[in-house]
């Protein structure tokens, strides 16, 4: 997605350890003019697949996630990292470990909200390790949902994630796809350093 690149591009900035900072638009202050398109861009991606549901994780993954949910008129259900105490025990569960926070959590999505029935596209806003999604998928997986595939924004191709995501056998499309932050700076899948 050109607009999406071009937007790391002119507001991303690298910082140490091969982070991404994109608050100016993704995961602080978000634009909604261009998660509106982000949404389209993903529907055009699996508009082949029957979707009931969207299924992202708190909080960065819901925006784009809710802008999917919005473009095909289902549900978007996220899994906590926190247990509420409007949740009852029947929950799905997986333990994800975040290497930019250096904290496992334990993500859970109530039982009510997904069945054997749903055909679920999984949606977050960065694919890194792959911890995450990987999560969403044994949660989708307990549940006995038909994972369709999974969306994301933002891939660091350089990394582990998407190779994990595929060996479990789930469709992933991502829409901006960075090789490397050489010299401090985005490089793209395809471009010339």
């Amino acid at each position: 997605m050109e607009e999406l690149k071009q937007r790391i591009r002119e507001d991303g900035v690298v910082l140490p350890g091969n982070v991404l900072k994109v608050n100016q638009f993704l995961n602080h202050q978000i634009d909604p003019d261009l998660l509106y398109r982000i949404g389209q861009e993903f529907v055009e991606l699996f508009k082949d697949q029957k979707i009931t549901k969207i299924v992202t994780v708190e909080s960065s993954g819901i925006a784009p996630a809710t802008m999917v949910g919005l473009n095909l008129h289902v549900p978007v259900v996220f899994a906590r990292k926190k247990k509420s105490s409007t949740m009852n025990d029947n929950l799905y569960t997986a333990d994800v470990f975040s290497y930019t926070k250096r904290v496992t959590n334990t993500i859970s999505i109530d039982s009510k909200f997904l069945s054997a029935d749903d055909h679920v596209l999984i949606i977050d806003d960065f694919l890194a390790n792959g911890q995450a999604i990987l999560g969403l998928i044994d949660i989708c997986r307990q549940a006995q949902c038909t994972i369709v595939g999974a969306g994301v924004v933002i891939e660091k191709s350089f990394q582990e994630g998407a190779s994990l995501i595929k060996e479990k056998g789930v469709h992933l499309e991502s829409l901006a796809r960075i090789a490397s932050f050489a010299g401090d700076e985005v490089h793209f899948v395809g471009e010339e350093n």
